[in-house]
This record gives C-alpha cells, sequence and structure tokens, in this order.
C-alpha cells in the first residue's frame, strides 16, 4: 500500500459514507429518509456494485476449466483457481455439510455468494481509492466533494441488510422444508409455559441476526478509527512538540500503520469467514431440526422394544 496516500487521507474516509446523488421524498424527515432524501449513489453503493461486478466477472475466469477438460491435466486448477476452489471446497465439506447434511447442494450458492461478496467489500475498504477518484467523482457528480473508496461493511445498513437476507433464508427454508414442524420447535416444554419459551426463542432469532449485523460492522470499523487515531498523533505532536519530534513520531506511526493494514487483511478474511459460518449454522439449525426428532424417537422406541422382553420374561 502507497505509505504516501495513507498518510495523507483521513483513515476515516474509508467509514463515511458520502453521499454523491439524492431523491426527494416529499419532505419526510426520517431515519431512512433524512431530510426527506433518499441516497441514489454514494461510495458504500458504488463499492458494493464494484465488489459485484469483480465477483461476476473475475470468479468465472479464474475457475474456468483449461482446455475443453478432457484430461486430469486440464480439469486441476491452478493458480488462483485452485484458491477459490479450495475455499469452496472447504465450505462445502467442512462447514456446511456437518450443519446442513442433505440440504448442503441446495443452500451452498448462498454461502459461497455471502463470503466472496463480503470478502471483496472488505478488501476493497482498504484501498485509499479516495483521494485517486475524487476528481473522477467530482466529474459525474458535481455537488460531490469525495471520491470512491471506503469500506461498505462499516456501515450498518449494509451488515444489517445482509444479516437481513440471512434471518429471511432462515424462516423461509425452515417454513418450506419443515412446515408446522419448524414453527412446533418454538413450543418447547410445559403448554401453560410454551408460548413464553416460543417468544424467547424468537427473540433469540432476531437476535442472532443482529449480532451479525453489529459484529461485522463493529470489526470493519473498528481498525479504521485505530489508524485515524494513529496518524492524529503525528498533527498533535507537531503542534505541541515541533517539526523534529513530529518527525520521529510519524516514523513509528507509519510503520505501525503498516502493520496494522496488514492485520486489518487478516480481519477481512476472517470477519468473511464469521459472519458465513454463523449463517451456515443458523440456517442449519433451521432446516435439519426433524432429524433430532426422529433420532429421539428412534432411541425412545429402541429403549421400548429391548425394554419390553425384559419386563415380559419377568
Amino acid at each position: 500500500m502507497n505509505v504516501t496516500v495513507l498518510a495523507a487521507a483521513n483513515p476515516m474516509d474509508h467509514v463515511y459514507q458520502w453521499p454523491y446523488s439524492h431523491l426527494s421524498v416529499g419532505g419526510s424527515d426520517t431515519i431512512l429518509t433524512p431530510h426527506g432524501q433518499v441516497i441514489l449513489f454514494s461510495n458504500h453503493i458504488i463499492m458494493q456494485i464494484i465488489a459485484a461486478l469483480l465477483l461476476i466477472l473475475l470468479i468465472p475466469t479464474f475457475v474456468r476449466v483449461r482446455g475443453g477438460g478432457r484430461t486430469i491435466d486440464e480439469l486441476t486448477p491452478r493458480g488462483l483457481g485452485n484458491f477459490f476452489e479450495s475455499i469452496c471446497a472447504y465450505f462445502r465439506e467442512t462447514v456446511a455439510r456437518p450443519v446442513l447434511q442433505e440440504h448442503t447442494d441446495r443452500f451452498i450458492p448462498y454461502i459461497w455468494t455471502a463470503f466472496f461478496y463480503i470478502l471483496f467489500v472488505n478488501l476493497l475498504g482498504l484501498l485509499p481509492l479516495e483521494p485517486l477518484t475524487r476528481g473522477l467523482v467530482k466529474g459525474v457528480f458535481p455537488e460531490a466533494h469525495h471520491g470512491i473508496g471506503g469500506s461498505a461493511t462499516g456501515n450498518i445498513w449494509v451488515t444489517g441488510t445482509l444479516a437481513f437476507c440471512t434471518l429471511v433464508m432462515i424462516v423461509v427454508n425452515g417454513l418450506r422444508l419443515n412446515g408446522m414442524a419448524y414453527i412446533k420447535h418454538f413450543f418447547q416444554g410445559p403448554v401453560f409455559i410454551a408460548p413464553l419459551i416460543a417468544f424467547l426463542e424468537v427473540v433469540g432469532l432476531v437476535a442472532k441476526c443482529f449480532a451479525l449485523t453489529v459484529r461485522l460492522f463493529a470489526n470493519m470499523v473498528a481498525g479504521h478509527v485505530l489508524l485515524a487515531v494513529l496518524m492524529s498523533f503525528i498533527s498533535l505532536s507537531y503542534l505541541a512538540l515541533g517539526a523534529g519530534a513530529a518527525t520521529g513520531i510519524g516514523i513509528v506511526v507509519v510503520l505501525v500503520s503498516v502493520a496494522f493494514n496488514l492485520l486489518e487483511i487478516f480481519v477481512a478474511f476472517l470477519q468473511a469467514f464469521i459472519f458465513t459460518f454463523l449463517t451456515t449454522l443458523f440456517i442449519g439449525q433451521a432446516v435439519v431440526i426433524h432429524h433430532g426428532h426422529g433420532e429421539h424417537e428412534d432411541h425412545g422406541h429402541a429403549a421400548h422394544g429391548h425394554g419390553a422382553p425384559a419386563h415380559a420374561g419377568h
């Protein structure tokens, strides 16, 4: 990463959403329509579009079968194709199959898409694009004052939307694959406390998705906030101690900042994995609930069957 650009730009620019274009909706001022306007284009929206286009264009290119796929050598992935295929195989066999069981192939495309989309958005947010694209954006949106860039996953509306997609997948597929059995599993325990347990189960389901929202948002914001604090040491030391001290402090701060940027690359992968892993787990809890009941009933019948002859013998 270019250290000069990193030092010149405000690290918090990676977190803020900079609107480029608005649509007036009649003056109603709400949390969704501040000042009666809806954002049509912003840096976070454009970064999400770029991430989606990169996924559509690059991954099919990397995993394309060489030649006609007639030999083992042509079918063997190489380079980035091997990297992507290894990740896909890991998610299918290690993460998804133990949880989703026979439903693995039904949901694995969504799991792959969620992981790579979040990963691409996270990694794009680490690039110092804002000062480099300011003139380009100004030419397209004359009222804009900032360029393209920033971590869209540092916007809680973005992470909330991703978590809401997971919530829809949980509820819709739980009902579609299990019907009334999915609803019944909320009502547990004695009849007189089953409604309370069902209410708590619903609250717990919403809380799981809220946790997905906050975990991804907080972790992506935290790194940029820390970088902003580190960078502020340079200007503060210059004002308080002079140019000589600021130069020495600045060298240390830049070296530490580069180390933190490398750590953020790891965090970008880690948070994409955690979000996807928890999504898989939550979907699995909704679609394979009948297996737990079936095994319990089978064990119960087996115990009853073994016990009957003993009782008859007595």
